[in-house]
């Protein structure tokens, strides 16, 4: 499933972001995965939830907020995510974890920005609201 959601999500981000879209899918499959937030099918709450508890509670807000879009950095965004996550999301990638958390800095901005496009997180598969955004 993370191979398809990665390239969905490539596709939401203009095709130019493949890695960054692979390893956002591989992070929502691994933290919707768990089922420790409720989020159902739809692992976007899950991952902003993580991130919140994690200390980005303004920037995610930014994101799916109506408004400008706060930065990230790598540094951060590997703080903020569960160790285990990361580690894993960047195996599967072929990346160090700094890398990847590098590019998902790089790549959940715009990518929450997108699925959240009325200023919430939506309800349903995370797979069908792509498809909707594309």
């Amino acid at each position: 499933m993370s191979n398809d959601l990665g390239s969905l999500l490539g596709g939401l981000l203009g095709g130019g972001s493949g890695r960054g879209g692979a390893l956002l899918g591989a992070l929502l499959t691994s933290l919707g995965g768990a089922g420790t937030h409720g989020a159902g099918s739809n692992p976007l709450g899950a991952l902003l939830d993580t991130l919140k508890e994690g200390g980005l509670g303004e920037k995610t807000d930014s994101w799916v907020g109506k408004g400008a879009n706060q930065e990230v950095s790598g540094p951060e965004v590997a703080q903020a995510l569960p160790y285990q996550a990361l580690d894993h999301v960047a195996q599967q990638a072929g990346v160090s974890p700094e890398e990847a958390a590098d590019e998902l800095a790089r790549t959940l901005p715009q990518a929450v920005d997108k699925l959240t496009p009325a200023g919430e997180v939506p309800e349903g598969s995370l797979e069908d609201l792509i498809r909707q955004q594309s």
